[in-house]
C-alpha cells in the first residue's frame, strides 16, 4: 500500500486537534465553574494571581492556563507571563445569560458521552435510549447552550418574522411550548409578552420540575404552567401559537405530534418549528456545524427517536424537506422558512 506522507500528516494534525479539543472540553467546564474566565476578563493575571482570586491551587491553575492558551481560549504574554481574555473570548465564555455561552455546549457533550457503553450496545441492537435516561448534564448543558441563542433571537427576530403572531402575543394569545425542556423558551416569551398565557410541556418529569422552578424565579408563574406530556398528547387549546424548539427531530412519531398540534390550534393559528440548521443532503452538511450536529445526534437525538413508538428517526440534520413533509402529511397547508442563523432554522407552519 502506497501511503501519501503529506496526506497522512494532514490527517494526523486533524487527529491531534480533535484529541486536544476532546480533553479540553473538561477543562472549559473547570474554567467556567471555578470562575477562571470571569476573573481573566477583568485584567491580565499571573497564574498565582488567578489562583488567589479564585481560591485555587497555583500549580493546577498554571497547567490549565497553558492548555487554554495553546487552544486559543486564553491569551498569553510571554514577556511578563500573564494571561487574559480578549473581548470576544469573554463575550463567549463568561456570561450564561448573554447571547452566546459556549461552556454549555461542552457540558452537554460531556454528559452525552457518559452514555457511551449504552450507545455502543444500541448500535448492535437497534434499540433506543430515552432522553430521560441520560446524565443530568445533558439537560443542564442543553439549556445553558441553547438558551442564549433563544434569548438573542426569539423575541427580536423569530417571533416578529411570523405572520401576525406578535400582535396576538401582545394582545394576550394562548401559547403551548411543546418539548419545553427546562422552560427557557417559555419563560423568555412570557417575560416579553405579559398579556399572553403559556403552557409548556415535556415528557421528561425532571425537566418539567426545573421549568416550574424557573418560572417562579422569573416571576411569571401566574401566567405560565408546565406539565408532563408527550408531543402527541399535550393538553389544552385551542392555542394561537404552538412552538417546538429543537425537538421535532427527536420524536419517534413527529407525524402524530404534528397532527395533534394542528388539532390544538385555532383556525388561524401558527406552529413555529425551530430546528437545527441543515441542508437537504449529506454533502450540504459536511462542515463543522454539520459535524457537531451529526455527532450529537448519534448519541442523543437518534437514540431518543428510536426509543419511542412511531418508526421515525429523523436525526438532528433532518433538513427542511423532511420537516416540511411531516407538516404537510399531517394536514397543514402552509410552510415557509422565516429565519435562520448558523445553528437554527425557523419554520412557520399554518393550517
Amino acid at each position: 500500500m502506497a501511503i501519501d506522507q503529506d496526506k497522512l500528516m494532514d490527517f494526523l494534525h486533524l487527529f491531534v486537534s480533535d484529541l486536544g479539543a476532546t480533553i479540553a472540553a473538561g477543562n472549559v467546564l473547570v474554567g467556567d465553574r471555578l470562575g477562571f474566565y470571569r476573573a481573566l476578563a477583568d485584567k491580565p493575571l499571573l497564574p498565582h494571581e488567578l489562583a488567589e482570586r479564585t481560591g485555587t491551587f497555583p500549580r493546577y491553575v498554571e497547567e490549565w492556563l497553558n492548555g487554554q492558551a495553546a487552544g486559543g481560549y486564553v491569551c498569553y504574554d510571554p514577556d511578563n507571563g500573564s494571561y487574559w481574555l480578549t473581548e470576544e473570548q469573554a463575550f463567549a465564555l463568561t456570561n450564561p445569560d448573554g447571547p452566546m455561552f459556549l461552556p454549555g455546549g461542552f457540558e452537554m457533550a460531556i454528559g452525552a458521552l457518559r452514555a457511551g457503553p449504552r450507545v455502543e450496545e444500541a448500535f448492535r441492537t437497534g434499540e433506543g435510549i430515552g432522553w430521560h435516561e441520560h446524565d443530568a448534564e445533558v439537560f443542564s448543558g442543553c439549556e445553558r447552550f441553547f438558551r442564549p441563542g433563544y434569548a438573542a433571537n426569539l423575541i427580536s427576530t423569530w417571533l416578529p418574522a411570523l405572520d401576525g403572531v406578535e400582535a396576538k402575543l401582545r394582545a394576550g394569545a394562548r401559547v403551548a411550548d411543546v418539548g419545553c425542556g427546562h422552560g427557557a423558551s417559555t419563560v423568555l416569551m412570557a417575560r416579553a409578552y405579559p398579556k399572553a398565557t403559556f403552557a409548556g410541556s415535556d415528557y421528561h418529569e425532571g425537566s418539567v420540575e426545573k421549568a416550574r422552578s424557573g418560572a417562579i424565579r422569573a416571576g411569571v408563574a401566574d401566567r405560565v404552567s408546565f406539565g408532563v406530556a408527550s408531543a402527541q398528547g399535550f393538553p389544552g387549546g385551542p392555542y394561537d401559537l404552538v412552538t417546538s424548539f429543537d425537538c421535532v427531530h427527536d420524536m419517534g412519531d413527529p407525524l402524530a405530534a404534528a397532527r395533534h398540534v394542528l388539532g390544538s390550534l385555532t383556525p388561524d393559528g401558527t406552529w413555529m418549528v425551530v430546528e437545527p440548521n441543515a441542508g437537504e443532503s449529506v454533502s450540504d452538511n459536511l462542515n463543522p456545524v454539520g459535524r457537531a450536529f451529526y455527532s450529537f445526534s448519534t448519541f442523543l437525538c437518534l437514540p431518543s427517536a428510536l426509543s419511542q413508538p412511531g418508526g421515525y428517526a429523523l436525526g438532528a440534520q433532518a433538513g427542511e424537506g423532511r420537516i416540511r413533509t411531516v407538516a404537510m402529511e399531517a394536514g397543514f397547508t402552509r410552510f415557509r422558512r422565516v429565519a435562520e442563523n448558523p445553528f437554527n432554522i425557523v419554520y412557520e407552519v399554518r393550517p
